[in-house]
């Protein structure tokens, strides 16, 4: 038979059984975080700046891959850029993935 003693004893054990199954969960997500999303906030928050920085003149990339001159540069959510000769299009500026100085080369693949 067991004794009462005994039985009460093994069921103060479940807490600490807990506490050591939930600890790799919390380091997992802690180390998720500054592993994934901190920089992709970084990430996200440096592209915001630059697109909003976008001024008349510069070299912009869009995220489909055309080079082009910003030609007009408004509040709207949209900017002109001239990607040939006396051809404008209109790009969404969250379209824009990178902003090259003016007369910075084409850089090598």
């Amino acid at each position: 038979m067991i004794t009462p003693a005994f039985a009460q004893g093994a069921g103060a054990t479940g807490g600490t059984d807990i506490l050591v199954q939930v600890v790799p969960f919390i380091l997992i997500f802690v180390i998720m975080y500054f592993l994934i999303l901190r920089p992709q906030q970084r990430r996200a928050k440096d592209h915001q700046d630059m697109v909003k920085n976008v001024r008349r003149g510069d070299t912009v990339v869009t995220t489909g891959g055309i080079v082009g001159r910003v030609a007009k540069v408004t509040e709207a959510p949209e900017i002109e850029v001239e990607i040939a000769p006396n051809v404008q299009v209109k790009v969404v500026r969250t379209m824009i993935a990178e902003v090259r100085a003016k007369g910075e080369p084409v850089k090598a693949a």
